[in-house]
């Protein structure tokens, strides 16, 4: 049997437009972010900056309440039809904010927003529609989304401030949440869903055994202190390009595009070397280090205008090689039955890392300048670090897909059982999930082990098998 070796056409197409529908999510976020401050000081009232902070945060802590529920129930009900319902109450939530100069009405339809955390769903559908050997590369694509859409949003923001202002700017995210309803209905691919569907599947996983999942706990920790690194630097970041190279707000841009851009040269082969030779960990461990080095960095050379584009370079490398590792692990690690709510823990830890990394971030940078702030990030990738260097690397694995050619098993779930036992045992062969109603098998393999396919096929009753 022949194995593909590229991703293929639904891979792809399945990675970009849920790529398309994660990147609008953030830029809900990223739009508002370099305007929103001075916009509310012309509201009515002249809301105090708490109100202010509180209208950009409260975004982050309801997606942090809701991300675990959410990627609970998308491994129940299935993955569309959460997303479904997380961009209609963002869309809700834009349009609250956008029809209201009231700071207060405002934070409720931030935290509206918010709610619609589909992040998990949307992490666990990529995990669905790709192979393994995959997913990295699959994860890369939402990363580099991610940065794409924050570069994007520093050069649009100003422009649509002048065009629409920030309630017209509240309005197209709402619009584009709609629309992007359509995307999922009509270009993201059904997956096979291995808990709505008719499953041979053994009991699922507990919540409490996921909480205590050590390689998982690590990954969660992780996520927790890039994210929360990230709010607390951009509290200081922005400050120190308009101090130090004299640069107006509007001109940061010019910045923060060609470094992202150039990072993402360096991102692409680093990822790709690390799937091709099964070296994640040694490449994820190396990139932490990095982290650590920029934030290094970061402190020494925050008011000298050249190094500290040098350490935007060296820290966006790294973030977006983490950014795309960590949700690919994730969901290699995750049980398949509880994918959904594995990835639900960790999209809530990061979201607690946005909320806190934003709140002790400006703390420290009232009362202990700059350095205080760095050296808080340096000490979360030490810590980070550490945790990291006891984790097992990933499992270099693939996916096959087989046909049951033997109908009359599909009808006697004892015999399928009697047949998943004796999958297992085959060598090479790590999991294996029997589709009912598709009537297909799907093994999850070493990636490296010769596999006796005769001994599958003839386990299946059939001559031909397929691979997907």
């Amino acid at each position: 049997m022949k194995i593909e070796q590229g991703m293929t056409p639904l891979e792809i197409r399945s990675s970009l437009s849920l790529a398309s529908i994660y990147g609008l999510r953030m830029l809900g976020m990223f739009l508002i972010l370099p305007i929103f401050a001075i916009y509310a000081e012309g509201l009515p009232g002249s809301p105090s900056a708490f109100q202010v902070g509180l209208a950009l945060g409260a975004y982050g802590l309801t997606q942090a309440l809701f991300q675990l529920p959410f990627g609970m129930l998308s491994d129940r009900y299935g993955r569309k039809k959460i997303i479904y319902f997380g961009l209609l109450l963002f869309a809700l939530g834009s349009f609250v904010s956008g029809y209201s100069d009231d700071i207060n009405i405002i934070i409720l339809g931030r935290a509206i927003q918010g709610a619609g955390a589909i992040s998990a769903a949307i992490t666990a559908l990529v995990a669905d529609l790709t192979r393994d050997e995959h997913r990295t590369k699959a994860m890369a694509m939402i990363g580099a989304t991610i940065g794409i859409t924050f570069a994007l949003s520093l050069m649009g923001a100003p422009v649509l401030n002048r065009l629409i202002g920030v309630p017209g700017i509240f309005m197209l995210t709402g619009f584009l949440s709609l629309s992007a309803i359509l995307v999922v209905r009509f270009v993201v691919p059904t997956p096979l869903n291995i808990n709505t569907s008719k499953t041979l599947k053994e009991p699922a996983p507990s919540f409490k055994s996921i909480l205590k999942n050590k390689e998982l706990s690590r990954l969660n920790f992780g996520i927790f202190a890039l994210h929360a690194a990230q709010m607390a630097m951009f509290i200081v970041v922005p400050i120190a390009l308009a101090t130090s190279g004299g640069m107006d707000v509007n001109q940061h841009w010019k910045v923060y595009l060609p470094v992202l851009l150039s990072s993402f040269v360096f991102m692409v082969p680093i990822i790709i070397l690390s799937e091709k030779f099964n070296r994640a960990k040694l490449v994820f461990i190396s990139s932490i280090f990095l982290m650590l080095i920029a934030q290094l960095m970061f402190g020494i050379l925050i008011n000298v205008f050249w190094g500290l584009v040098a350490s935007l370079f060296v820290y966006f490398v790294a973030f977006n090689v983490l950014e795309a590792s960590l949700p690919s692990l994730i969901s290699k690690i995750a049980p398949p039955s509880a994918k959904g709510t594995a990835i639900g823990v960790y999209n809530t830890c990061q979201s607690l890392g946005v909320f806190f990394g934003g709140l002790l971030g400006g703390f420290l940078a009232d009362f202990g300048g700059s350095f205080s702030v760095f050296s808080f990030c340096a000490i979360l990738m030490t810590l980070w670090v550490c945790f990291a260097f006891s984790m097992k690397a990933p499992p270099a694995i693939k996916t096959l897909m087989f046909m049951i050619q033997n109908k009359s098993l599909l009808k006697s779930p004892k015999q399928l059982a009697v047949v998943q036992q004796q999958l297992k045992k085959i060598k090479g062969v790590r999991d294996v999930l029997i589709l009912l109603e598709e009537g297909k098998v799907m093994l999850k393999v070493n990636k490296h082990e010769t596999i006796h396919e005769a001994s599958i096929i003839r386990l299946l009753g059939g001559k031909h098998g397929v691979s997907e």
